[in-house]
């Protein structure tokens, strides 16, 4: 009858309701997730930057070096 009617009306909207937020939600987690993927890329970025420049100062000094032992054997030899 009409209060069967009414009640399974009022049972869909609430599904509806539900299935509504659970989209709602489940849009969050794929935003979160591209964003801490977003983030895994950029620290690994940085980490890969910070390698190179490790790498740099290495040589820089390597070559420093090599420069003071060439000026003392320039100045030894004179």
């Amino acid at each position: 009858g009409p209060l069967e009617q009414s009640s399974n009306a009022s049972i869909n909207h609430r599904l509806q309701q539900a299935q509504a937020e659970v989209e709602e939600v489940v849009g969050v987690i794929h935003l979160n997730v591209d964003k801490v993927l977003e983030r895994d890329q950029k620290l690994s970025e940085l980490d890969d930057q910070a390698d190179a420049l490790q790498l740099k100062r290495k040589y820089w000094w390597k070559n420093y070096e090599v420069m003071i032992c060439a000026i003392v054997v320039v100045v030894i030899c004179k």
